[in-house]
C-alpha cells in the first residue's frame, strides 16, 4: 500500500509535461497550467513551497532533477562511495569486466622527476599501480593493528533532526525514538582517524584511497596552520596514524608526547637508517613510507570497504577566529555532491588536470573525486607556487581549477603587458578582445583569426590546450570571467560552496554565457537517498524535504519576498550536507535548525532565470557611527581591481563614520609608478609612507569604487533593467590608507589557509596604523574628531 508521502510524490508527478524538445525528460521540466501550479518553473531552477499544502514558495531546487533528487552518479548509480568510485573506473566491476586490463594502465598520478638538480618531464603512476599501493598502504596500516573508534553521537546531529523534525509529526515521539535508533545502528563503529601532514604530491592521494578501501577516517592537517593547530586536531580526532614528510616530521616529534592517540608516524621520502630513534615509552613506531609498502605488500588484506552513511574524512576549517571545527563528511554525501556537479562538466580519459590546491581544503578533494570518476591524468605541481607557470608548461593540461586570487594576477599581468607593448599592439588586442567577446556573447563563433593573432600567445601561459576553467572559494569579478573566456577561449564556470556541504551548492551550466553569478543548485542538494528513504519510509507522515532558500535578514534589509529578486541568507538541506562539527553539538546547533536547514552566513539573490547570486556576508558586518552597515568583504573585492593592491584589509567601527585601509601593494606596480611620476625614494618602505604616494594609490582605489561593476554586492537599490550592478556607495569609501609591503599570509597569522582574512587578528596586527589614520581624519575633519574623542572616552572607563 502505497504511503502518503508516495502517494504526494506521484501527486506532483502528475501534474508534469514533459517537452519534446529534450531528449533526457530530467533535463527540464514545464508546468500543465490547466492541472494547478505545483511549482514554478525557471530555466535553471524550479521553486516550490516549503510544505506543499501551506508552505510559502521559498524554496529552489535544480531545473535538471527537480524532483528525482541526485544522490548518486546517473549512469553508475551503484557507487555509493570514494571506494566504488576509484573501483568502478579500474575494473569497472558493475558490468564491464572485460575494462579491466584496459583501464589499469591509463595514466593517473605524476610528477615532475629531479635528475642532478634539474627538474624533468611528468613520470606517472597507471590507475592499475595506485590500486596496488592502496591497497599496500591499507594492508600496512591493518599490520599495525590501528584500533577500531567509537564515534560521539553528535556527529549524527544532522541526521537526527532532518529526519525526527523534517519527516515526522512533531507529536509521534515514538516516531523519533524510531528514527533516532535507527540511525545510530547505522555506523557508530569504524576505523581510525589517519592524518595526513603534507603538500599535494601523489602520496597523499593513494593514502585517502587506502582510508576509503579500509574504512578509516582520512583528517587533513594543514601544514600553515602550525603547530598548535595540528596537536589539538590530532588530539581532538584521536588520530591514530600521521603521514608526514621529513619537512614536517621535527614539528610533530615536538609535542609527540602530547598527543596520546598517534601510535603510527609514516615519514613519505624518509629513510628509515636516517630516522630518528624514539623511546619504546613512547609507544609510538617511526617508519618510512617504502617500508610501509613493503610491509602492506607482503600481507595483503582484504578491502573492508564502507557503507554510504560511514564517515569518510573529519575537514577541520580554519575559521578566522577560535579554534578549528571537524567537520563530518560521510562517503555518501561526497559522492552526491561530485554526481551533482557531473551533470554541468563532463570530463574524459584524454583530459589532464594540475594539482596545486590544497588537498587538505573540499575545493580540491571535490576537483580528485570527478576526476577519478572520469579517468583523468592528475599532474601535481613542485610544491612552489612561483613555479607554477613553469609546470603548466610541462603538464600542458586541459582542466585548470583555481581561486580569483590567481585569476585577478592573471588578468592584472596581460593587462599591464597589453598596455606596455604599444599603442598598435594595444590597439590590436581591443579589436581582437571585442569582437571575440560579442561573438562569445551572442552565441556565435568567434573568427580564428583573432586567436592566431593575439589570444594562442597568452594560452600557451597555461600550456595551450586549457579546455576548462573552474572558479571557487570566493567571488570571481564578471568582468574577469569574461576575460578569461575571451583570452583563453575556454569554458569558465563559477561554482559556490563550503565544506560543511561536501563542496558544491551551486554552480554555473554549460552554454550560460551570463557571468556575475554561481548558476543553479546542485542537483543533489535535497532529500536522503532512496536508500535511506527505504529505511524509513514506514516513517514518513509529511512531504518530501526540498533544497535551497534564502532566509529574511531584516537588520540587513533582505527579504525573501525583495521584488523583483528575493534575497536572504542561503540556507541548504539534502544529502550534501555534513553530519555535524565533530564533538561539538553546540557549533552544530547554531548553523543547522529544527527543520534540518544549515544557514550558511552568505546572503544570495535569485536573480534572473533562477540564477543563484552571492551578494553579501551576513557575518562580517559592522556598523558605523551613523547606522549605516558596511560588508567590508565586498569593499575589499571592489578595491582588489585597483592596479596597485594586492591585498586589502578594510576597518571601520560603531564610533567612526568613515571607512579606512590598509593595503599590501604591489611593488612592480608601485616602483613603475613613481618612476613615470619621477618620484625619487631610497627604498619601497620610504615610498610607502610618502604622502603623494598615498593620495595616489588612494585616488585610484576611488576610480574603482566609482566604476564598480562587481557581481557579489548588495545594493540597496539594484538596477534591474540591466545587468550591470551599482557602484560603491559613498559610505563605503576608504577616506584613508596606509601602504605595506608585507603581504597578508597565513604565516603571519592574517590569513586563514583558504586566504579569508582574518579580521580580528588583522585589527590588532594593524592597531597603530588605524588609530594613525582616524587621528588624520581627525585633525582634518572635526566631525572624525569627536567621533575620535569619544572612542577615547569610553577606552578610558
Amino acid at each position: 500500500m502505497e504511503s502518503s508521502a508516495q502517494r504526494r510524490l506521484q501527486s506532483i508527478q502528475d501534474h508534469l509535461l514533459p517537452t519534446i524538445l529534450d531528449v533526457d525528460l530530467n533535463l527540464r521540466i514545464h508546468r500543465n497550467d490547466t492541472a494547478g501550479e505545483f511549482f514554478q518553473g525557471h530555466k535553471y531552477s524550479v521553486v516550490l513551497p516549503e510544505k506543499l499544502q501551506t508552505g510559502k514558495w521559498n524554496v529552489y531546487r535544480s531545473a535538471r532533477y527537480p524532483l528525482m533528487l541526485l544522490h548518486r552518479y546517473p549512469d553508475h548509480p551503484k557507487i555509493g562511495t570514494l571506494h566504488e568510485n576509484f573501483v568502478q573506473f579500474v575494473a569497472e566491476i558493475f558490468e564491464h569486466r572485460h575494462a579491466v586490463e584496459s583501464f589499469r594502465d591509463y595514466k593517473y598520478l605524476g610528477t615532475r622527476i629531479r635528475v642532478d638538480g634539474t627538474i624533468g618531464e611528468y613520470k606517472w603512476m597507471t590507475y592499475g599501480e595506485v590500486d596496488t599501493a592502496r591497497s599496500a598502504i591499507g594492508s600496512g596500516l591493518m599490520y599495525y593493528g590501528l584500533p577500531k573508534v567509537r564515534l560521539p553521537w553528535c556527529y549524527l546531529f544532522t541526521y537526527r533532526f532532518y529526519i525526527s523534525v523534517s519527516m515526522l509529526p512533531v507529536d509521534n515521539v515514538s516516531g523519533h525514538d524510531d528514527a533516532c535508533l535507527l540511525l545510530i545502528h547505522l555506523s557508530l563503529v569504524q576505523g581510525s582517524s589517519i592524518g595526513l601532514y603534507f603538500i599535494n604530491r601523489p602520496e597523499w592521494v593513494i593514502v585517502d584511497h587506502a582510508c576509503s578501501a579500509y574504512s578509516f577516517i582520512s583528517v587533513p592537517l594543514y601544514d600553515t596552520l602550525g603547530p598548535d593547530a595540528v596537536r589539538y586536531i590530532a588530539n581532538h580526532a584521536d588520530i591514530g596514524a600521521i603521514f608526514c614528510v621529513p619537512e614536517t616530521l621535527n614539528s610533530l616529534l615536538m609535542f609527540l608526547s602530547e598527543m596520546p592517540s598517534v601510535r603510527l608516524i609514516v615519514v613519505i621520502g624518509g629513510v628509515d637508517e636516517n630516522l630518528p630513534s624514539l623511546p619504546s615509552s613512547a609507544g609510538v613506531k617511526l617508519i618510512s613510507y617504502a617500508k610501509l609498502l613493503g610491509q602492506g605488500c607482503s600481507s595483503l588484506q582484504p578491502f573492508l570497504p564502507p557503507k554510504p552513511e560511514d564517515i569518510a574524512t573529519i575537514c577541520y576549517t580554519s575559521g578566522t577566529t577560535g579554534t578549528p571545527k571537524g567537520v563530518v563528511l560521510t562517503h555518501g554525501s561526497m559522492i552526491a555532491s561530485a554526481a551533482g556537479m557531473s551533470l554541468s562538466i563532463k570530463f574524459n580519459t584524454s583530459d589532464i588536470y594540475i594539482s596545486y590546491l590544497p588537498l587538505a581544503h573540499i575545493y580540491e578533494r571535490a576537483n580528485q573525486i570527478n576526476g577519478v570518476y572520469y579517468g583523468i591524468a592528475v599532474g601535481f605541481y613542485q610544491g612552489d607556487n612561483l613555479k607554477l607557470m613553469d609546470d603548466m608548461a610541462a603538464l600542458r593540461p586541459t582542466l585548470f581549477c583555481s581561486v580569483p586570487r590567481l585569476y585577478n594576477r592573471i588578468y592584472a599581468g596581460i593587462i599591464n603587458a597589453v598596455k606596455t607593448s604599444g599603442a598598435l599592439r594595444e590597439r590590436l588586442f581591443n579589436a581582437a578582445y571585442n569582437s571575440k567577446k560579442q561573438a562569445i556573447m551572442s552565441g556565435r563563433n568567434p573568427s580564428p583569426m583573432w586567436d592566431r593573432l593575439v589570444f594562442n600567445k597568452i594560452k600557451a601561459k597555461l600550456g595551450g590546450r586549457v579546455r576548462f576553467m573552474g572558479s571557487g572559494a570566493s567571488p570571481l569579478s564578471p568582468d574577469v570571467m569574461d576575460f578569461l573566456r575571451v583570452c583563453f577561449g575556454c569554458q569558465v564556470i563559477e561554482g559556490y560552496g563550503m565544506t560543511e556541504t561536501s563542496c558544491v551548492i551551486s554552480s554555473m551550466e554549460e552554454g550560460d554565457n551570463l557571468s556575475g553569478h554561481v548558476g543553479s543548485p546542485n542537483p543533489a542538494c535535497g532529500p536522503f537517498s532512496n536508500e535511506q528513504i527505504d529505511q524509513l519510509l514506514k516513517l514518513l507522515k509529511s512531504n518530501m524535504p526540498i533544497e535551497i532558500k534564502l532566509v529574511d535578514v531584516p537588520e540587513m534589509n533582505y527579504t525573501s519576498d525583495d521584488q523583483p529578486y528575493p534575497r536572504g541568507e542561503i540556507c541548504v538541506r539534502g544529502p550534501i550536507v555534513f553530519q555535524g562539527y565533530y564533538k561539538d553539538e553546540v557549533q552544530t546547533r547554531e548553523v543547522i535548525d529544527d527543520d534540518g536547514w544549515f544557514h550558511t552566513g552568505d546572503i544570495g539573490l535569485w536573480w534572473e532565470g533562477g540564477r543563484l547570486k552571492i551578494i553579501d556576508r551576513k557575518k562580517n558586518i559592522f556598523k558605523l557611527a551613523q547606522g549605516e552597515y558596511v560588508a567590508p568583504e565586498k569593499i575589499e573585492n571592489v578595491y582588489a581591481k585597483c592596479k596597485f593592491v594586492a591585498q586589502c584589509f578594510v576597518y571601520g567601527d560603531s564610533l567612526n563614520s568613515c571607512l579606512v585601509a590598509v593595503v599590501a601593494v604591489d611593488p612592480d606596480v608601485l616602483k613603475d609608478w613613481a618612476a613615470s611620476e619621477g618620484v625619487k625614494y631610497k627604498n619601497l618602505a620610504q615610498l610607502c609612507n610618502d604622502p603623494k604616494v598615498r593620495a595616489a594609490v588612494l585616488a585610484d582605489m576611488d576610480a574603482t569604487g566609482k566604476d564598480a561593476q562587481v557581481a557579489h554586492l548588495f545594493p540597496s537599490e539594484i538596477i534591474f533593467s540591466s545587468l550591470r550592478l551599482p557602484k560603491l556607495r559613498g559610505f563605503e569609501f576608504a577616506k584613508a590608507v596606509t601602504l605595506v609591503l608585507e603581504l597578508f599570509t597565513v604565516e603571519n597569522g592574517l590569513l586563514t589557509p583558504t586566504f579569508k582574512i582574518k579580521r580580528p587578528q588583522a585589527k590588532a596586527y594593524f592597531a597603530q596604523a588605524i588609530s594613525n589614520m582616524y587621528a588624520e581624519l581627525a585633525a582634518s575633519d572635526p566631525a572624525p574628531q569627536k567621533l575620535q574623542r569619544g572612542k577615547e572616552a569610553n577606552a578610558r572607563t
